[in-house]
């Protein structure tokens, strides 16, 4: 896996690998591979993420049908809030400065 540092922020690129790797499960592989693991509960956990499986792509599917309503989506992050560098944040109330 490769992740490119951008303007030398590393910050931003181990927050982007660290994503990454979540999505591909790697975390989730290294906890269960921390300890041994009975057969049977290894059984157990496929199954359960079998059901888990099956579960989400009868929901996308019947989302996909129209028998149930889409989650509402989040809205997308503006810029930010805060003014720029030097800058004074605007007034919006209050008494003058002196």
């Amino acid at each position: 896996m490769q992740v490119l540092v951008r303007d030398n922020n590393i910050d931003q690129a181990l927050r982007v690998l660290k994503k990454r790797l979540q999505r591909e499960g790697v975390f989730r592989e290294m906890k269960r591979r921390r300890s041994f693991e009975k057969p049977s509960e290894k059984r157990i956990r496929e199954k359960a993420e079998a059901v888990r499986r099956a579960r989400k792509l009868a929901r996308k599917q019947a989302i996909r049908e129209g028998l149930i309503a889409a989650p509402p989506r989040k809205p997308k992050l503006s810029a930010p809030k805060f003014p720029a560098p030097g800058r004074s944040p605007p007034r919006t109330s209050g008494s003058p400065e002196r």
